[in-house]
């Protein structure tokens, strides 16, 4: 059984997909996937399947994109999704370091969730903003030249934001 809260968010993918002007509703994946993760937080067994009906593909069709783009998440973040770049230019600026301190300081590893679900840590291969090495992006914000001594004062923006770290 879905309760409410699930239904509205269904329906309002459907609303979304209904809006689409597209004759190969296979195009619309990334799109509709996109929006789906908004609404939803990530992408469970179930919204995938009901992406596929919709669109008319295969639920594997579905999985192998999401599978394929890390952008994409099958698990639940936290608030703040932190991406800390570990392309070449991040790491031999020192992204590693970076990354250790956002580790040690939430006490989590890469690719987990506090369990708040306040913050998640993901490394990312690229962000394309190579100048600014070592970057770091949480949702949408996007930090250069990110020190490990950085980290803390980074955190303490969501802390006073979204309650405490």
């Amino acid at each position: 059984m879905v309760c409410n809260c699930m239904q509205s968010k269904f329906s309002e993918l459907d609303q979304y997909i209904g809006t689409l002007s597209i004759s190969n509703k296979g195009s619309a994946l990334i799109p509709v996937l996109h929006h789906a993760q908004s609404l939803f937080g990530y992408l469970p067994q179930d919204v995938q399947s009901h992406i596929a009906e919709r669109l008319d593909i295969s639920t594997a069709k579905v999985y192998g994109v999401v599978s394929f783009y890390t952008f994409f998440t099958m698990v639940p973040r936290g608030q703040s999704n932190i991406n800390v770049c570990l392309g070449t230019a991040c790491f031999v600026g020192g992204a590693e370091a970076v990354l250790k301190e956002f580790e040690n300081q939430l006490q989590i590893k890469s690719g987990e969730t506090t369990p708040d679900f306040k913050f998640s840590i993901t490394p990312v291969r690229c962000v394309g903003a190579c100048s600014l090495a070592p970057v770091v992006m949480i949702n949408n914000k996007v930090y250069g030249h990110v020190k490990p001594e950085d980290v803390a004062q980074i955190l303490s923006e969501y802390s006073q934001i979204e309650g405490g770290v």
